[in-house]
C-alpha cells in the first residue's frame, strides 16, 4: 500500500519502511495530544485565580508518574517492537555479492562517483595519487589488470530491476548522505569508511514515469541528505532502473567507450 503523502514505493522493502513510519507518527500524535491535554489541564487547575496562595507541597498524586511510565513504554515498543526487528531483518538478509549488482559509490563535493567492476567481477585498484578531477576523479589505477574492464561514471547509477543492488558507500572529503526516497534508502558516506547498503529495485524508470505520470526525462534522484558545503544543493545524482537487457546494453556500451586504446595504457 502506498500512502499519498509519501513518495511512490520502488523497492521490495519499501512497504515495511512505510509501515514503521505510519506507526511512529500515530504514536507521536497520541503522545502530542496526551501531553497537550495534560498541559492544558495543568494550566486550568493550577491557575492563579483558583490558587491565589501558593501551595508548596505540590501535587501528591502519582498519576504523573504513571503517565511518564506510559511514555517510556510507548517509546520502548517503537524501538524494540518495530525499529530494531526491521533493522535486524535487513542485516540478516544481506544478499550474496554473486547474486547482486555490486557497485562502489564515492561521494565528494559535489558529485557522486560510481565504479562498476568489469565482466571479471573484480574492482580495479584505486589510489589517491592517480586522482584527476577532470579525467579520473576516483583515482583508478589503469595499469592494474583488474581495472582494464571497469566502468566509471559521474552522477549516473544504472541498475537492473528485480535484482539486489549492493552499494559500497564512501567519501573523498566530508560526510555526505546517499538517499533515494523511492527506494526508502538513506546512508551516510563517511570519510575513511566503506559502508554497505542494499535494496531490490522493483519498478523501472520507464514504469515509474507511466505509473506516477512523470515527465519523459524524469529519473530517480540521489539527493545528498547531509549539509556538505556551499554547493550542497547541486549535489544530485541519478539512478536509472532498467530491464536486465537494457542494463546490459548500457553497460556494454560504457565498457566499450572506456576500454583502453590500442596504443596501450592510454584510455579513451
Amino acid at each position: 500500500m502506498n500512502h499519498f503523502w509519501l513518495p511512490e514505493i520502488a523497492s521490495a522493502h519499501g512497504a515495511q519502511i512505510d509501515r514503521v513510519i505510519v506507526i511512529v507518527h500515530v504514536f507521536m500524535l497520541l503522545l502530542f495530544v496526551g501531553w497537550m491535554t495534560f498541559f492544558t489541564l495543568a494550566l486550568l487547575r493550577f491557575r492563579k485565580g483558583k490558587h491565589p496562595v501558593p501551595d508548596y507541597r505540590g501535587v501528591t498524586s502519582h498519576r504523573n508518574t504513571y503517565l511518564e511510565v506510559a511514555v517510556v513504554v510507548v517509546e520502548a515498543v517503537l524501538l524494540l517492537g518495530f525499529s530494531i526487528p526491521l533493522w535486524a531483518e535487513r542485516v540478516d538478509e544481506f544478499p550474496q555479492e554473486k547474486d547482486a549488482t555490486v557497485v562502489h559509490v564515492v561521494g565528494q563535493q559535489f558529485a557522486w562517483n560510481v565504479h562498476y567492476p568489469g565482466p571479471d567481477g573484480k574492482f580495479g585498484r584505486r589510489d589517491v595519487k592517480f586522482v584527476d578531477e577532470a579525467s579520473n576523479p576516483l583515482g583508478l589505477d589503469h595499469s592494474d589488470p583488474d581495472a582494464k574492464d571497469d566502468v566509471t561514471t559521474v552522477n549516473q547509477l544504472h541498475v537492473p530491476v528485480n535484482k539486489p543492488v549492493i552499494v559500497q558507500l564512501s567519501s573523498k572529503d566530508v560526510i555526505h548522505s546517499f538517499g533515494v526516497p523511492e527506494f526508502r534508502v538513506k546512508q551516510d558516506a563517511i570519510p575513511g569508511l566503506q559502508i554497505p547498503l542494499w535494496w531490490i529495485p522493483t519498478v523501472t524508470t520507464e514504469e515509474m514515469r507511466k505509473k506516477a505520470g512523470r515527465a519523459d526525462d524524469w529519473t530517480y534522484e540521489i539527493a545528498c541528505a547531509q549539509l556538505c558545503g556551499i554547493g550542497h544543493s547541486t549535489m544530485r545524482g541519478f539512478v536509472t532502473v532498467e530491464t536486465p537487457e537494457a542494463f546490459q546494453a548500457w553497460f556494454s556500451a560504457q565498457a566499450a567507450a572506456q576500454a583502453p586504446s590500442e596504443e596501450g595504457d592510454i584510455w579513451n
